[in-house]
């Protein structure tokens, strides 16, 4: 008994100071982060008088943030849609057992051993459009040399918001359904976020890949071969067999991806900045620039409340789920 006490006493002491850490840097902060969101704080000075939601109201009142909103909403969208498509195809082709497969693998899982400081800059430089005077670079450059000049166009510079025009038939039948404020730009898409788009899935479509790799290779080739021999086609075995079995492995894609797309701002900063219009702008970047710029505390640590919601709603379903699935094993 005695034994068993003092492994207990160990177990405690060694957990002890981890414990310690977590609950006074990520939750005690947390809880400060959400004190200060309901205070007056806002410039160099600390001022924790209570106002309420207050600041919370005027931030979603704030045009910027509206925008803010629209971005990381389309850029999720698009950036897991293209992660998900790209990597399944990738994972699928080298589920073919091609020669040299380890070095494709290789190729397609480099560029997540890189930052997005290292990303953004490489595709700032490959999609920075030129100008007049100095003519085109980057992939605009390679268009003109092809003879596709016709592709070229602005990219991140162009501050375009693609949307449903009112009055467009689409348009029309969402005001004659009641849900007319889509189509309006604050739903829509600029020409900005595609390229950040374009950017974050080529660093993280290969890992994608090995997620959609590791499951495909998880299926048993007797049982693709049974439904051959059922007279199931390549079509029928793909959407009844393969896609259902990796409905697990999309799931957990969806969650990695989606926080990192919520939380994103060192692509933003290394590539574009908040761009023109807010056109690239997204809310970790708005915080960043509100709080130490601005000295406005207590709208940033709004901001920044806003965004762990926006994660947790992501994320703690999953977990939810997955911890009932394990207690159900």
């Amino acid at each position: 008994m005695r034994r068993i006490k003092w492994e207990r006493i160990v177990a405690v002491l060694l957990l002890a100071p981890s414990v310690l850490a977590i609950a006074i840097f990520v939750y005690g902060f947390i809880g400060f982060t959400g004190y200060v969101s309901l205070s007056k704080w806002n410039n160099l000075l600390p001022d924790f008088t209570l106002v309420g939601f207050s600041n919370y109201q005027k931030l979603f009142a704030h045009p910027r943030f509206q925008i803010d909103l629209r971005n990381t909403v389309s850029f999720t969208i698009l950036f897991l849609f293209l992660c998900l498509v790209v990597g399944f195809l990738l994972a699928f082709l080298l589920d073919q057992r091609i020669r040299a497969e380890g070095i494709f693998r290789s190729i397609y899982l480099f560029p997540m051993a890189i930052s997005f400081i290292v990303t953004g800059v490489v595709w700032r430089w490959i999609l920075t459009p030129g100008s007049p005077e100095l003519g085109a670079t980057g992939i605009n450059l390679l268009f003109e040399k092809v003879g596709l000049g016709f592709l070229k166009w602005g990219w991140f510079t162009n501050p375009v918001v693609w949307h449903i025009p009112p009055d467009s038939t689409v348009g029309q039948f969402l005001g004659q359904i009641g849900l007319g404020f889509l189509a309006s730009p604050m739903f829509g898409v600029s020409a900005g976020v595609v390229a950040l788009v374009l950017a974050a899935a080529w660093q993280m479509s290969g890992y994608t890949m090995a997620l959609y790799l590791a499951g495909l290779r998880g299926i048993s080739d007797e049982l693709r071969e049974a439904a051959q021999v059922d007279g199931a086609s390549e079509l029928q075995i793909m959407f009844r067999i393969i896609l259902p079995l990796l409905r697990p492995i999309t799931l957990s894609a969806v969650i990695i991806l989606g926080h990192i797309s919520l939380k994103i701002y060192d692509l933003v900063v290394a590539m574009t900045g908040p761009g023109i219009g807010f056109s690239t702008d997204v809310p970790a970047y708005f915080m960043w620039d509100t709080t130490f710029r601005g000295n406005n505390f207590a709208r940033g640590s709004a901001i920044a409340i806003i965004l762990l919601i926006m994660v947790g709603v992501l994320i703690v379903p999953y977990l939810v789920w997955s911890t009932r699935s394990e207690a159900e094993l």
